[in-house]
Order: structure tokens, then sequence, then C-alpha cells
């Protein structure tokens, strides 16, 4: 072979390579190289803020490089979310999903700006976490009937206040007004901490929230707990019905949080961090921090399982929103 065939097969041996490169960016075996950064598409305090620290703190420590988080609220969600799903598929940008940003929005807005199943590579199933209905105290309603007449009678005052339009709260409040037939206003907040302060200060007169975003708040007398809208009644409450045993059948809707990357991430970083994540979720003071704080249902899914669950999930709830006729739009 001659010098100009032999330059020449070089340059095609180098031309493969940095096509290849170029459609496989990173591979797990020299990822990751840089911080992670994991986007909240909520307001810090809330409980989708609380898992990306709480198992992004360790993700950082098994990976050797920081996970950063940050908090881009708006929109129940979809601003940071379609961000997201427009970032590099590199490993190096992750949002926090949740039943609203990945199911819940794919019926509650007209022109959502991704698709939940197409945009995404689902990571992992992080877990349960259930709902309350929460009160000002200042209505004097001690029970989910008791509000139900109250509303009925008081129908200028009919709203409920949610973490952000397209959430499982805004939906659930949704719900409620469906079964017991009264029209109400939807005040939506930019996360969980304002929707809960306003109602506090008697601005809304009751929301669905996380069951511990209001335990503080009901333990200082400033929130009343009437009922959790789980199956069954939670271990951090235990006193408090679920809205079945209230007398509200129908409405046992949970939140779930996980965690996902752009579509087209390889699938080698892919599972190296579901492998992380679930070794995260199976740490003790990781698990024990969720449950305690959240009140949450660890799981720790496959990538394939979180799939799975919102190929469910999508269908399942756009039926509800249809029914009830709630939009974010």
């Amino acid at each position: 072979m001659n010098l100009d065939a032999r330059r020449t097969r070089r340059r095609r041996l180098l031309a493969l390579i940095a096509a290849c490169a170029a459609v496989s960016p990173v591979f797990a075996a020299d990822w990751p190289a840089k911080p992670i950064t994991w986007v909240v598409p909520f307001a810090p305090g809330g409980s989708t803020d609380v898992v990306a620290r709480v198992v992004g703190q360790q993700l950082g420590v098994a990976l050797k490089q920081p996970v950063v988080i940050d908090n881009r609220p708006g929109a129940g969600g979809t601003i940071a979310v379609g961000a997201v799903a427009k970032a590099p598929a590199d490993g190096y940008t992750l949002i926090g999903g949740t039943i609203s940003t990945h199911a819940i929005n794919a019926s509650l807005f007209k022109n959502l700006a991704y698709d939940p199943l197409k945009d995404f590579e689902p990571i992992a199933l992080i877990g349960h976490v259930p709902n309350a209905l929460m009160v000002n105290p200042a209505l004097n309603v001690n029970s989910v009937q008791e509000l139900v007449a109250f509303l009925k009678k008081n129908p200028d005052r009919a709203s409920f206040a949610s973490s952000g339009a397209g959430t499982s709260t805004h939906l659930t409040g949704e719900m409620l007004a469906d079964l017991i037939g009264v029209k109400m206003t939807h005040v939506p907040y930019k996360g969980s901490p304002q929707a809960l302060q306003d109602v506090v200060a008697g601005n809304v007169p009751f929301l669905f929230d996380q069951l511990t975003a209001g335990l503080p708040l009901a333990k200082a007398g400033k929130l009343k707990l009437l009922a959790v809208t789980s199956p069954k009644r939670s271990a951090l409450a235990p006193d408090v019905p679920t809205l079945a045993e209230a007398g509200i059948a129908g409405l046992d809707l949970v939140s779930w949080q996980a965690v996902y990357a752009p579509k087209g991430t390889p699938k080698d970083v892919v599972q190296k961090l579901n492998d992380e994540v679930v070794k995260a979720l199976k740490q003790p003071e990781v698990k024990t921090r969720l449950e305690g704080q959240l009140g949450m249902e660890v799981v720790g899914s496959t990538p394939q399982e979180l799939t799975e669950l919102m190929k469910r999930d999508i269908p399942r709830l756009g039926a509800l929103v249809k029914k009830t006729g709630a939009s974010a739009e």
C-alpha cells in the first residue's frame, strides 16, 4: 500500500470515529466528567424538590461529581420540563418528573411543549406520595362532609388552591368538585409552600397537598387535616381518615415522583443512572428521610417499569381530566 492510499485510509478511519462520537457523545465508562444538573420544575420546599436534594446528594457521592439542583417553577412544571426535553442528551441534565408533568399534563394542556413518552428516557420511579385534604381552621369545619356542606352553602367562597395547574393536587380538587356537584374556582400557585401559606392566611379555604407538607402546619394549629387521598390511612397520621371513609368514594389519587433524562441519552448512561438511583433509595438514611419527610412509599423501579406506569396513567388520568372538564389554559 502506497503512502497516498495509507493517508486516505487513515482519513476515512478518523472520519468514521468522529461520526460514531457524534452519534454516541458519551459512554458510561467516561461519564460523568463534570457536574450533573437535576432540574426541579417546582419551587423549593415541595416534594419534588426534597426528592431531588435527598437522592441527588447520594447520587453525587456515588458518581463522584456534584449534582446541582436547579429549581425552575411555573406553568405546572411545563416550562422546565419542556426545556429539558430539548437539552443535550448527554447524561448531564436530568428532570424530576411527577404524575403531573409526565401523565396529567398530556391531556390537561392543549399545546404541551413536550411529549412525556417520546421526549424522555425514563430512569426510575422513586416512589408514591399521599395527598391530604387540608382546610383553614377559621372555616369551623371538622369533617369532609362539613366542608361539602360549607361549599354548597357558600358558592362564592368555593375555591381551592394547588401547587400548580396540572398537578395531582389540582386534578384531585377538580374531581372533588365533580363528585359533590359544586362548581369551584381553581387557584394555582408556583409551588406547594405558596399554596399552603395562602390557605393558612385564609385567602383560599382549602387545598389538597402532600400530607407531610401540611403536618407541621396542622400540629401548629394553622391547618386542619380532614382526609387523605390514598386507598388506606397513612402511618404518619393514623387518625386521619381516607376520603372513602369520610364519605367520598372514587377519589383515591396518589402522586408519584420519578426522574428522567432527555430522549437519546445513551442507554448505558441511563442504566448507570438507574443503578445508582436504586442503590441510593436503598440507603437507610435516604429511605428514612423520604418516608419521614414525605410519607413516601419508596419504590426504585427499572426504566421499563416507569414506562409501563406512564402508559397506564396517561390514558387513565386523561379520562378523569375529560370527565371533570379540568383545564390549565
